[in-house]
């Protein structure tokens, strides 16, 4: 049995998008003999288990949870979104009086009796041959006492019989004073007085019995109070019912009058009165014979020995059963597998399933959940007013009641009564000695079951809730259905935490956790599922799972060893885990009961499971919440290692899992007894979890920068001498920078003396701020370590990253300025801000955020401490941890051993005396322009206004406002992010996979496009080559400068990225900007790089910049809906130079990594499952990469061109060490591009800034081809992914395309007939491919016009010279 099992990611089927070469058909393979693919791939795409791995399914990504939520919780607060489920003011019946006032033999003088009249009382017969009156009318009483404890076992009851007034009114005074603020049942008989008054009086005895006494509501109600439970088998009780509320007002205006004189009186409650009524005002009770005089009494108490009596006496169909037998039904009501038994089952079953379906919630929970004996009183009730109605009397009830008695499930229950009368025969017969007869078992319970399995099938349509759960919560009770009842269940809890709310309003909740005490294994699983759903749901259940041990169920399915008879048991574990650290949160009692040796060994066990991330997840959190602020959990951890294992898992390939770790990591940060010991171990993992900082997703950055506080606060003493020193180093670097900038602006008009007085001054500042930073007291500490990360995630590309640790920076700032150092910190950040509003240093600003810093107040202190003087000056700890330091964002430099930054990554601080290294040249005796960007030269000279676009955000993004208020240390959010799993179903299958769907029919319809597009596309291909490519399809105006373009290969989508951080999305079809947006890279930075991820479907853009930055966006054409789906830094040791080319990189949707490169000297690989770095890759070269490009089918072999012209292949399967697989350096200038095609011959084309352009094979030492494409610097190569064609952008503003074999084809003129007076001298800007059509999008420098070419079609030209010959 599988209960559950993990929703797999969204996935589709590849379609035939020609990533690789279609299968060449046989007669194209006779005809041309030499074709073959490039590289040798040829004889893997014949192969047909090649073929298959290639077709098979593959994954979408950036879709998951984490990139639609970014980790943060729902604000939904289930607890005011649902109603409250539990009966928190609880009500029980403890007292019962019965008033019998039936005079036997003395009719009263208003009631007209039939004869024969209907004479069972209690179904005694007063008139049958016995003893005195007083003995039958004691066994009366005692027969209704008996029939009421059948409802109430633990109820007290008091029987009177004949009652006179005052005797009445004592036994009423004493019920309430015993009963104190319960509830008392008042049970009326008045069939031996006279009917009730208009004004709704009721009659008694005087003491000798000689007088009827009339006891007025009012005074009825002020002896029995409130709240009391009326039942009046009496005709004419409808009036009492109508007068009641009357009197109940009266009441409580006497108790407002009584409070106003006197607010401390004590006054009684006449609130939550509850009556059952047999008739109407003027309805006179049954007098048929062969029915109880009591009819309402007995449907009240013995529901099911009414019911088979009425049966027999209405039934159609001739039966062989009398009265006389009814009474020998073999059973009793409480043993359910006897026939009386099952009657009775059956018959609760189905009154709660029509309560369930006919009230509304609130009223079920009162009167079928409340109280036992309201429950069993109402319950009995739904046959009483069919049985009355059907002899003309209507019962009434206050509150109100909805007829019910035309329900639908009335048949079922006169199935039942039918499938046991035509059984009793037998079974009497079988008493009585004769045939052994087996009892047959009603179906009842197995089709409601089946019923409801329908009802599931069909997805619960609407949230109506389904009719047969309060029948599933009374089949809980069979050992025969438990099982199949549960799955049901658990199959309805899995829709949502509506259903899990429904099923506790119903009363699932004690039959669940009474199971829990069952020994039976194969309810394990189910029970663990129903568990998580409902802790996931209601936290509050806590105090019931500690009452029974009910806890330890979990604990002993979360061992390793506890084998659960289910196939995916680790699933089942990480629910178990889950459980548990629910139990545990916020619950001081369940970490204390939780807290052994065996549960953390457990989890350590299960944090080394690879198949199930979940579990590993879990693992994590269920420490979590069992040692947060509970220190003799965290000394038991640091016992069994548990730290060690946490801080291993930082780089587990999973980010849910990486951002457990930290969760479970911050809650252990906070021992009270801060020792050495301790000390040790917090800052050893603070040294591990810093790596985390360059983590692929920003939810584990989000959840990092939150430890980070923690661990802040817990040094904060030790971070304000960090923050301090920061300081001082930020301003010496700026003054140092300046210095610079005024020397460079005033060398060539200084005379020897005043730049002798000039070095002189610049050595001064070198040496104050050289030994400033020999004397800085947090040098080479853990604290100015992670100081330095903080300030760098303040301006995380990520903005809820980048919010979260704005705060902790401001927050530190704030304790600094109110700290002893304060006013030096004050005059630091004001010569920060003068500083950094200098002209040179705009391009390098500060990290640490000075305008916020300027707004804060200042705390004054006057006194100077001297306590904090001395810690000042004490010595603090050291450690040898290496830290990254600060980074220049503007130029998305890093702390590198050549980078021109005053801060280093190494332990020393960079002496501003020493040389500055300078970049190596490229290649000996070659000229260096030959090494430099085509486009180094540009300016950028705009005809028009730059527009700033709108910036894109995270979904449900706020940032924080004046009015709102952040407690430190930063709370996460994390835990109640992952507690939604549990909330979300996990059972159906998702919406884009279950046929019929709206999203399964656009995913199907995109497919049919795809394949369409596909199919248009592949004659043109053959033409392509020899075809010239003049023909113009239009031009768009971006209104600013396209530097990068890119194709959707099936949408009519081209996204432009303009020379800033503009990125416009056209519909290149209809000549419409869809979108323009802004990417948000720093001032100085342009973007790189675009491309489209998950192209086969619902698409993402990708971007880089030249400052490190990767971001992907969803809905990139839609202006109300674009989101940032992840932001993080590709690249973070940029190396600024005067030949910078900043990032390049290349997505292979196939394999779903992303290889970036540019100003580094590695080659890091992404992989967008795991969002990691998990591989670089050594770029063997001091020179940077220009180009990347790779095999899009298999995706192992990757090649990167480079500023000195050489070219190198990649393996990605071989060790970093050896990757590197051929090297050609044919070329001598600067790489512009290199491209491999994804399909047709998979040509490999690389072009160099002196127009040469080359064909390779990469088990080839040398090139195949060398074309000549222009005399003039090349600007732009661009390859058709399937066509053999080529096309090549020069400065001299024109635009070649050749085929691969070096045919020239033709050249055109961006905007040449539209615009025929634009400059031809600007150079070529953009060019691009349709990855399919035969379509080229270009434009050039200094305009912002986008020009659209394509593909002159011969077989048009053909058909048309047919039709004219014709």
């Amino acid at each position: 049995m599988a209960v559950a099992t993990q929703r797999p990611r969204q996935e589709f089927l590849r379609a035939a998008t020609d990533f690789g070469p279609r299968k060449a058909s046989p007669s194209r393979l006779s005809s041309d003999e030499d074709w073959e693919l490039r590289h040798g791939w040829e004889e893997q795409y014949n192969s047909e288990e090649y073929l298959t791995i290639l077709n098979s399914e593959f994954y979408m990504y950036y879709t998951d949870k984490r990139h639609e939520s970014g980790g943060k919780p729902k604000l939904e607060d289930l607890t005011r979104q649902f109603e409250e489920w539990r009966n928190r003011d609880r009500v029980k019946t403890v007292f019962a009086g019965l008033m019998l006032c039936l005079n036997l033999g003395v009719d009263p003088p208003d009631v007209v009796k039939t004869n024969p009249t209907a004479t069972l009382e209690c179904w005694i017969d007063p008139a049958a041959p016995s003893s005195a009156s007083t003995k039958v009318m004691e066994s009366i009483g005692k027969a209704l006492m008996t029939q009421y404890e059948t409802l109430s076992i633990r109820t007290r009851y008091k029987q009177f019989l004949d009652p006179s007034h005052d005797e009445t009114k004592r036994c009423c005074i004493t019920l309430r004073r015993n009963s104190r603020d319960e509830r008392v049942l008042f049970h009326y008989n008045g069939h031996g007085v006279p009917l009730p008054t208009s004004s709704g009086e009721i009659w008694y005895f005087n003491r000798n019995y000689t007088q009827y006494i009339p006891v007025s509501l009012y005074d009825l109600q002020q002896w029995l109070a409130g709240p009391t439970i009326y039942v009046l088998d009496v005709s004419h009780a409808g009036n009492v019912i109508a007068n009641f509320g009357r009197f109940i007002e009266k009441h409580e205006q006497e108790n407002k009058e009584i409070l106003e004189k006197e607010p401390d009186a004590a006054v009684q409650s006449y609130s939550d009165n509850i009556l059952l009524a047999a008739c109407g005002k003027a309805e006179t009770l049954p007098t048929n014979p062969d029915l109880p005089a009591d009819l309402f009494t007995s449907c009240l108490t013995t529901p099911v020995a009414i019911s088979l009596r009425c049966f027999v006496l209405n039934s159609q169909v001739p039966i062989d059963v009398t009265l006389k037998d009814l009474e020998k039904v073999p059973g009793r009501s409480q043993e359910r597998r006897t026939p009386l038994g099952e009657l009775n089952w059956i018959f609760t079953a189905i009154t709660d399933t029509i309560a369930w379906g006919s009230l509304s919630r609130k009223d079920f929970r009162k009167l079928f959940r409340q109280d036992l004996m309201v429950a069993a009183l109402f319950r009995n009730y739904l046959l009483a007013e069919r049985l009355m109605k059907a002899n003309n009397c209507h019962p009434e009830t206050r509150p109100e009641l909805p007829s019910t008695h035309n329900h639908p499930l009335w048949q079922s229950w006169d199935l039942a009564v039918e499938m046991v009368l035509a059984q009793l025969p037998a079974m009497i017969a079988s008493e009585a000695g004769g045939p052994h007869y087996e009892y047959q078992h009603s179906s009842f319970f197995a089709e409601q079951l089946t019923a409801f399995e329908v009802y599931l099938s069909q997805g619960a349509p609407e949230r109506k809730a389904p009719d047969q759960l309060p029948i599933v919560l009374q089949v809980l009770l069979s050992q025969v259905h438990r099982l199949r009842a549960l799955i049901l269940l658990s199959r309805f809890l899995d829709l949502g935490p509506w259903a899990v709310h429904l099923a506790l309003s119903i009363g699932i909740f004690p039959y669940v956790l009474k199971l829990l005490q069952s020994a039976a294994h194969e309810l394990k699983p189910v029970m663990i599922f129903i568990w998580a759903r409902i802790l996931a749901f209601d936290q509050s259940t806590q105090s019931e799972l500690l009452k029974d041990n009910g806890y330890k169920y979990f604990l002993t399915a979360l061992k390793p060893d506890a084998g659960l008879p289910v196939g995916n048991q680790s699933e089942h574990r990480a629910m178990s885990a889950f459980i548990i650290a629910m139990f545990c949160k916020d619950f001081h009692q369940g970490q204390v009961v939780s807290l052994s040796p065996e549960l953390f060994q457990a989890c350590l066990d299960h944090m080394y499971d690879p198949e199930n991330p979940l579990l590993r997840q879990w693992s994590c959190l269920c420490i979590s919440m069992l040692w947060k602020d509970f220190p003799e959990a965290k000394w038991a951890g640091i016992r069994a290692n548990v730290h060690q294992r946490l801080c291993q898992m930082v780089l587990d390939p999973v980010p849910e899992v990486r951002a457990a770790a930290l969760h479970a990591l911050k809650n252990f940060l906070g021992i009270p007894d801060l020792t050495e010991q301790v000390a040790q171990t917090e800052q050893a993992i603070v040294s591990t979890v810093m790596i985390m900082t360059s983590d692929g997703n920003s939810m584990v950055r989000g959840e990092l920068v939150v430890f980070f506080s923690y661990f802040v606060k817990r040094y904060e003493n030790k971070f304000i001498v960090a923050a301090y020193e920061e300081l001082v180093d930020e301003r010496h670097r700026l003054q140092y920078l300046a210095l610079q900038n005024d020397e460079k602006k005033s060398f060539a008009s200084q005379s020897h003396a005043n730049l002798l007085e000039t070095a002189e001054y610049r050595s001064n500042v070198s040496e104050k701020g050289t030994q400033q930073t020999r004397e800085q007291i947090s040098k080479h500490s853990i604290h100015a370590s992670i100081w330095k990360h903080i300030l760098i995630l303040s301006i995380d590309p990520h903005p809820e990253v980048a919010r979260k640790a704005i705060l902790v920076t401001d927050y530190m700032h704030a304790k600094l300025l109110s700290s002893a150092l304060g006013t030096h910190a004050q005059t630091l950040m004001d010569d920060l801000i003068i500083l950094g509003r200098r002209p040179a240093l705009s391009r390098q600003p500060s990290l640490t955020p000075l305008p916020r810093l300027g707004e804060v107040p200042i705390v004054p202190n006057t006194s100077y401490d001297k306590k904090n003087d001395g810690y000042l000056a004490a010595s603090l700890k050291r450690t040898a941890t290496s830290f990254v330091a600060l980074k220049n964002i503007a130029f998305g430099s890093s702390a590198t051993g050549n980078s021109t930054s005053p801060m280093s990554s190494s332990s020393s601080t960079l002496n501003p005396h020493q040389p500055q290294p300078q970049p190596s040249a490229v290649r000996i005796r070659v000229p260096d322009e030959w090494s430099r960007p085509p486009d180094a030269h540009d300016h950028s000279l705009h005809s028009v206004p730059y527009e700033p676009a709108e910036r894109p955000m995270p979904r449900d993004y706020r940032p924080d406002t004046e009015s709102d208020t952040t407690t430190f240390p930063l709370k996460s959010g994390f835990y109640d992010w992952s507690i939604e799993y549990f909330r979300e179903p996990q059972m159906k299958t998702d919406e884009p996979d279950e046929p019929g769907s709206d999203d399964y029919n656009s995913r199907l319809w995109r497919r049919m496009r795809n394949e369409k597009t596909l199919n248009t596309t592949q004659p043109l291909k053959a033409l392509a080559g020899t075809s010239r490519w003049d023909v113009p399809s239009g031009s768009v105006t971006n209104k600013s400068q396209p530097i990068r373009m890119c194709f959707h290969q099936f949408e009519d989508h081209l996204a432009v990225a303009d020379d800033r951080d503009g990125i416009s999305v056209w519909d290149w079809q209809q000549r419409i900007l869809l979108n323009r947006f802004s990417n948000g890279n720093p001032t100085g930075s342009k973007i790189t790089e675009t491309q489209f991820v998950n192209e086969d479907d619902q698409a993402l853009l990708i971007t880089g910049a030249n400052d490190g930055v990767v971001k992907i966006f969803r809905d990139y054409d839609m202006k109300e809906k674009i989101e940032l789906v992840a932001a993080y830094r590709g690249l973070t040791d940029l190396v600024p130079s005067n030949k910078n080319v900043g990032m390049v990189f290349e997505w292979q949707q196939g394999q779903g990594k992303l290889l970036v490169a540019g100003d580094v000297k590695v080659i890091r690989i992404w992989n967008a499952a795991t969002e990691i770095c998990t591989n670089e890759i050594p770029a063997r070269s001091g020179s940077c990469i220009t180009s990347l490009t790779s095999d899009q089918v298999a995706g192992n072999v990757f090649v990167a061109g480079y500023g000195d012209g050489a070219l190198r292949v990649f393996d990605q399967r071989e060790k970093p060490a050896t990757a590197m697989k051929q090297a050609w350096r044919s070329h001598k200038q600067w790489i512009t591009n290199v491209h491999m095609q994804r399909g047709g011959m998979r040509e490999l084309i690389s072009g160099s800034r002196n127009g040469e352009i080359k064909l390779w094979d990469i088990r080839m030492k040398e090139e195949i081809r060398t074309i000549t494409a222009t005399r003039n610097t090349l600007r732009t190569l661009s390859v058709h992914e399937h066509a053999p064609v080529f096309v090549t952008g020069s400065d001299k503003h024109d635009i070649k395309f050749f085929n691969v074999n070096g045919a020239f084809l033709n050249s055109v003129v961006p905007n040449s007939k539209v615009f025929p007076t634009l400059n031809r001298t600007n150079p070529i800007a953009a060019t691009a491919f349709h990855p399919h059509r035969m379509m080229l999008a270009c434009s050039s420098l200094h305009d912002d016009h986008i020009s659209l070419f394509t593909c002159h079609d011969r077989r048009k030209s053909d058909r048309r010279s047919v039709v004219q010959d014709v």
